[in-house]
């Protein structure tokens, strides 16, 4: 699998349709990847709360139109990151896009925590309330979305559900960066899952975005690394490497639940359908 990351930045004073211009300037240098992959809410900028409620858009609005032509261009499966999205009853959540070759909507994942430190995300937005995982040509893919990372039971329930790759689009602050680098690196590990965490760079406001986009696989060795700039980087992995690692160091085989003491019994919790949705 080739992958592309298109680390990227919003400045202020650029609007949301210039940035998807000069955002597809950069997917377009990803010609030959299986996978593109774009940070978290990059339209808008994560921390321009202020314009939340004009840049919310539906899925069938300018962000991911911009999203379907460049994968029909690039021949690609392209992970938007993630975007505004308004539903139909007005409310406003953060939104992850994964789009096929042809431009099909092959996933979305609504952010289920969001943040509320030093941010207003957890103000303006509702929680998702449905986690899925995505059959794909390139495998089974789910995604989580930043903040999701310092919670390790929703990745548990991603790999209960079949999830061999999980995307994680973000705007992961540079002061909490080897945060980053860590649970990157540790859900990739207890997860047995290959990560492809793509983030935000560049200043919002009084923040400055931390880069370091990287690829983890599930023996924590990181396959690539991102500097702290706008740029594409790509990773070449061999997807297959999830069978070897649960094959040879058979951890999740193991588990037990805490009660009862079964083997390989579910960890997600009896009323994850509830909270989650029933997946795939």
């Amino acid at each position: 699998m080739k992958i592309a990351m298109v680390q990227l930045a919003s400045p202020a004073e650029e609007t949301p349709a210039e940035r998807r211009v000069r955002a597809g300037k950069l997917v377009e240098r990803a010609a030959g990847a299986d996978l593109v992959v774009l940070p978290e809410l990059w339209a808008v900028g994560y921390f321009a709360f202020d314009d939340y409620e004009r840049a919310a858009e539906p899925l069938d609005g300018p962000t991911v139109a911009a999203g379907r032509t460049w994968a029909r261009r690039l021949g690609a499966h392209v992970h938007i990151g993630s975007l505004l999205e308004r539903d139909e009853h007005g409310r406003l959540f953060n939104t992850a896009v994964l789009l096929a070759p042809d431009g099909s909507i092959v996933h979305t994942y609504r952010k289920v925590h969001v943040f509320g430190y030093a941010s207003r995300e957890a103000e303006l937005l509702t929680p998702g309330d449905t986690l899925e995982v995505a059959t794909t040509a390139l495998g089974r893919i789910g995604a989580t979305t930043c903040y999701d990372l310092r919670f390790p039971e929703l990745w548990r329930a991603l790999v209960d559900r079949g999830a061999r790759t999980v995307v994680v689009p973000a705007a992961w602050p540079a002061a909490r960066r080897e945060h980053w680098r860590l649970f990157t690196s540790c859900r990739a590990v207890e997860e047995q899952l290959l990560v492809i965490a793509v983030n935000a760079v560049g200043q919002q406001g009084a923040v400055e975005l931390g880069g370091t986009s990287r690829v983890v696989d599930p023996w924590g060795t990181v396959l690539a690394e991102a500097g702290t700039g706008e740029e594409v980087l790509r990773c070449e992995v061999d997807e297959s490497i999830v069978d070897t690692v649960r094959t040879e160091f058979p951890v999740l085989a193991d588990r037990r639940w805490p009660v009862t003491g079964d083997r390989q019994r579910s960890c997600v919790p009896d009323n994850t359908e509830e909270i989650m949705g029933a997946g795939s």
